[in-house]
């Protein structure tokens, strides 16, 4: 839609504030995320009692679904205006529980860049589990976790000087979110605790946990069969077609509402039947409990590749990330 504003025979198009229609389910979300929380701590006067159970649960779930949000904005902004995308990733920040900045070095520029590889720092090979599967959901996510919060210090301690942008973008971010996390646990402190720091936890646990979902078993090398995919449409409504994971790597900055497409396109009855799973949950129980094998895609037994430390990545990554960050380093440009 564009507009037009005409004044002494001069006529001003104005571009809408949303990249894509489709994006109005993404604000809306964060918008119920912050409902969520205010009703929650103006009605529930006892946090730690039973009747806050499902509101938790709630929470957990909808600061998840923000979580997924913050993968695609890193890839595909929202907002024309650059100014809107600085002050979602801001809004975003506290509803996801972690500065949205931090988000591009371990996943966009490390783990797009060289998957499953010794330069993905979120490779599915750290967790070492080979029979008794379960354990590896445990591990996956402390595993990982340290490695990205180490190297995401080396990261922004580069971009600190070649994208100074980027870097106040981040410390707005990290004080904002980090601070207000801190206020409210000052005014009470059962209340942030149940309403706010556990869903977070659960929201940065899943969302990376679930990379071990997409990636184990698959092979990296294939042009095809590198990813799985949960193709249910409930799913996929929920979490932004974040089910479609083999499109998501090919075009990385191609928007949600565009990858089912591209999906239907390249790899929908091409790729192996295993990598199209219509449930999540149904997945999860034959991975993880009943038979709860560590299996390729073919269904042979994983074979993990020796251990070892990560290779080297920042350099390779940070040429790319100046580009596609932009001219003031808010957000990824789309481009990866």
């Amino acid at each position: 839609m564009v507009y037009a504003l005409c004044a002494a025979n001069t006529v001003v198009y104005r571009r809408p504030m949303l990249r894509h229609r489709a994006d109005i389910r993404t604000v809306a979300f964060v918008g119920f995320y912050y409902a969520l929380l205010i009703t929650e701590w103006r009605l529930i006067p006892n946090a730690l009692s039973v009747r806050a159970i499902p509101l938790v649960i709630l929470t957990a779930i909808v600061s998840w679904i923000c979580a997924v949000i913050t993968h695609n904005t890193l890839h595909s902004p929202v907002f024309n205006q650059r100014w809107a995308n600085k002050a979602f990733q801001v809004a975003l920040s506290c509803a996801y529980g972690f500065p949205v900045s931090e988000y591009v070095p371990g996943h966009n520029l490390s783990h797009h860049k060289h998957m499953q590889t010794r330069s993905d720092l979120m490779r599915t090979s750290k967790a070492r589990f080979t029979v008794v599967n379960a354990l590896n959901l445990l591990v996956f996510f402390p595993r990982v976790g340290a490695d990205i919060f180490t190297q995401n210090y080396r990261y922004v301690s580069i971009m600190k000087k070649k994208m100074p942008a980027w870097y106040r973008q981040l410390i707005i971010e990290m004080i904002i979110c980090w601070g207000s996390k801190a206020v409210l646990f000052m005014i009470d402190w059962k209340k942030a605790l149940v309403f706010v720091a556990l869903p977070h936890l659960w929201a940065v646990y899943g969302i990376t946990t679930v990379n071990f979902l997409q990636h184990d078993g698959c092979d990296e090398d294939h042009p095809l069969n590198h990813s799985r995919n949960f193709v249910g449409r409930i799913f996929n409504w929920f979490t932004f077609n974040n089910g479609f994971h083999s499109a998501h790597h090919d075009q990385p900055g191609l928007h949600w509402s565009l990858v089912p497409a591209a999906h239907a396109k390249k790899y929908s009855g091409k790729i192996a039947p295993s990598l199209e799973q219509p449930s999540l949950a149904l997945y999860m129980f034959r991975a993880f409990v009943f038979p709860g094998k560590r299996l390729r895609y073919d269904g042979e037994p994983v074979i993990l590749p020796p251990a070892g430390p990560d290779e080297e990545w920042i350099p390779k990554s940070i040429q790319t990330a100046i580009a596609d960050l932009g001219a003031e380093g808010t957000a990824l440009s789309g481009a990866e």
